[in-house]
């Protein structure tokens, strides 16, 4: 009897939904629903069956601050319907103490422009703003760190709520990547007069960049070298690419290189120049690469063609297919002409296309106009 009082105990455990350790309250998981809970949401005008099947764990947890946390985001000037739409999306926030919302709040108010901002943030980035109270010294620390680089008020809220795991972290991580990229920029020429512009444009692009370990940016940077890069493409490179020359890594570039040459037909000197060109070859995955070059085959498109305009490569198949569509209504033939109009964003391409001189189509012949006679 005793082995199955055990067995069915064990049973019980597995079925409990797991849910983040950073957010658990110093209280108790009931395996019936807090109603307090459920009777505040369900007035907050809160999706209830769509926290059950998410995070219905939140529904189970003692003690619940969902008044408290309400009130202060009224107090930041939050709507009904936006307080309902934040507690719907991120319930976890009922179970931060009150003192610790509080905290954050004043954190977050150090670096925004106005509560107006804020709620805005929070709106889209509630886990963000509803992190643990463990982390409240490391945010200080990161945000003081932030701004001792020049960085702007509102470039710092960004990274807050963009990538907040950079703000949770001890500031000496941080700093040790933020040196690493400053030390990269120097060591490839770049202008010290430049470098905080730059350093800022890159967080901007890609804020987690910062999370990454220094070593893969220069394991990066030197496989490039080795690959003939010049140090100004390698600079050009680190910032066209958002960073994402830090999301990748030796094997991965080695592959679509190798790859992109044999497709081309090309020597490793003009496939640099294509690189330059467009960076993004550098970081789409070999499946992808196949599918848009046979996207632009099939459309009679030839390699000599994609060498000239690579940046065409940045396109999905199906946005090229339209594009040549539409072009080829209008009497502009891709495969004899430039692919220049082909390339950039939606407004780029109808910007484009509205400049062409199309071919005009020979009017019909019209029986009724009176013919024109020598004189």
């Amino acid at each position: 009897m005793l082995r199955l009082i055990t067995a069915s105990l064990c049973l019980q455990c597995h079925r409990v939904k797991s849910f983040p350790s950073n957010l658990r309250p110093c209280g108790t998981l009931s395996s019936s629903e807090n109603q307090q809970t459920v009777e505040a949401l369900y007035g907050l005008s809160v999706d209830i069956q769509k926290v059950r099947k998410l995070k219905g764990w939140v529904l189970h947890q003692n003690p619940a601050y969902t008044k408290e946390v309400a009130d202060l985001l009224k107090e930041l000037g939050a709507s009904g319907s936006i307080i309902s739409q934040i507690l719907t999306v991120y319930p976890e926030a009922v179970l931060c103490n009150p003192d610790q919302t509080l905290a954050q709040k004043e954190l977050w108010m150090s670096v925004c422009p106005n509560q107006k901002e804020l709620v805005g943030i929070i709106e889209k980035f509630p886990a963000s703003f509803f992190t643990s109270s463990s982390h409240h010294d490391n945010q200080r620390n990161n945000i003081a760190y932030f701004q001792s680089l020049n960085l702007n008020k509102r470039m710092i809220t960004k990274l807050m709520a963009s990538a907040p795991q950079s703000f949770s972290r001890p500031v000496e991580q941080n700093q040790d990547m933020v040196r690493t990229l400053q030390k990269t920029y120097q060591d490839l020429g770049g202008d010290e007069a430049n470098m905080k512009i730059w350093l800022q444009k890159l967080l901007n692009q890609n804020p987690f960049v910062l999370l990454k370990p220094p070593q893969v940016l220069r394991q990066n940077v030197l496989f490039l070298q080795d690959k003939g890069f010049r140090t100004a493409e390698l600079l050009y490179l680190l910032s066209k690419l958002k960073a994402f020359v830090i999301e990748l890594n030796p094997d991965s570039m080695r592959q679509t290189l190798t790859y992109s040459r044999d497709t081309l037909g090309c020597s490793d000197a003009e496939l640099r120049d294509i690189i330059v060109s467009c960076p993004a070859l550098l970081y789409y995955p070999k499946d992808i690469l196949a599918e848009r070059f046979q996207g632009l085959l099939s459309a009679g498109i030839s390699m000599h063609q994609i060498a000239q305009t690579p940046t065409v490569m940045e396109l999905t198949t199906q946005i090229v297919n339209y594009r040549i569509q539409r072009l080829k209504s209008r009497g502009y033939d891709v495969r004899t002409a430039s692919l220049d109009v082909l390339n950039g964003t939606k407004k780029d391409f109808e910007v484009s296309y509205g400049k062409l001189h199309f071919r005009r189509e020979r009017p019909l012949f019209n029986p009724v106009a009176p013919l024109k006679g020598d004189d």
